[in-house]
């Protein structure tokens, strides 16, 4: 039986109603399709927390730059479904640009605390695009829990503070990065690596796990943890550092020099090979 594709946010809602009017709990997978593992996982862990789980897929233009990928992102839907089918997803929710803004939509949600930092400080407007579109996800679908990976690690946390600040009735679940077997991060545009680059790509959690070692060995100082990453990512000549920094999980307000016992700290990267921009993170304590 094939999984319910829906199209607005009217079939969304009511579809949803007669879920909860059961007494079931919904969880949410909002992606931009192109799926891999790693979305699959999220569906499979909230299927553990719910009856049901919606997964939406909306490549959302408000998120690009007017030189980011926004026309070359992969949209591969049939496939997409394909996937899903494997895993319990109940139904798929895919508004087109219209349906998500109608004309003369002029209303973005933007924190003014986070929206600069990281990827933000190279990204102007994307994560108010972000917190934008998954707000609007949330009020389609009403869900009770919403999941999302820790490989893009600035934007969970800031979708956690959104539903805090919002007063949201949903609980945010967080998901370790899935990787391939030899380190790198699964994402859809892994697709744009090259044979040569995608052999080169593992050397950025590479220098990620060597800087965790070092923490664990005992190395506290961020200028030497940044270092240690820098000298993995420096064997590949067409890779570049975009920025390197270590920050604390909870709050992401950054840390410099010697790391106060009891903060958690996450080193958070982005590296550009040639013309792919591919970002991680790993945190040092866990």
């Amino acid at each position: 039986m094939s999984i319910p594709t829906i199209l607005t946010i009217k079939e969304m809602r009511q579809l949803v109603w007669r879920w909860k009017s059961d007494d079931k709990r919904v969880g949410f997978v909002p992606t931009m399709g192109a799926l891999h593992s790693g979305h699959l996982k999220l569906v499979e862990h909230l299927s553990e927390h719910c009856e049901k789980v919606v997964v939406s897929i909306f490549v959302n233009p408000l998120q690009f730059g007017p030189n980011e990928d926004f026309s070359r992102y992969p949209r591969t839907l049939p496939d997409d479904l394909r996937l899903l089918e494997t895993v319990k997803a109940d139904a798929v929710f895919c508004p087109n640009s219209s349906e998500i803004y109608p004309k003369g939509f002029q209303t973005i949600v933007s924190n003014k605390e986070l929206s600069g930092r990281l990827c933000g400080q190279f990204r102007p407007g994307h994560f108010d695009g972000v917190l934008t579109v998954v707000n609007k996800l949330f009020q389609a679908v009403s869900p009770n829990f919403a999941a999302f990976g820790k490989k893009d690690f600035q934007q969970f946390k800031m979708i956690q503070r959104m539903v805090t600040d919002f007063c949201m009735p949903i609980e945010v679940l967080g998901m370790e990065t899935i990787r391939e077997q030899d380190g790198l991060a699964l994402s859809s545009r892994n697709r744009y690596l090259s044979s040569e680059q995608r052999e080169q790509a593992p050397l950025i959690f590479a220098g990620l796990n060597d800087a965790k070692k070092a923490w664990k060995a005992g190395e506290k100082t961020t200028a030497k943890l940044t270092e240690i990453f820098q000298l993995s990512v420096s064997k590949c000549n067409e890779m570049k550092i975009q920025y390197c920094d270590i920050v604390d999980s909870e709050n992401l307000n950054p840390l410099d020099g010697i790391i106060e016992e009891g903060i958690a700290p996450v080193m958070i990267v982005a590296v550009v090979y040639n013309d792919v921009r591919l970002i991680d993170n790993l945190e040092l304590g866990v």
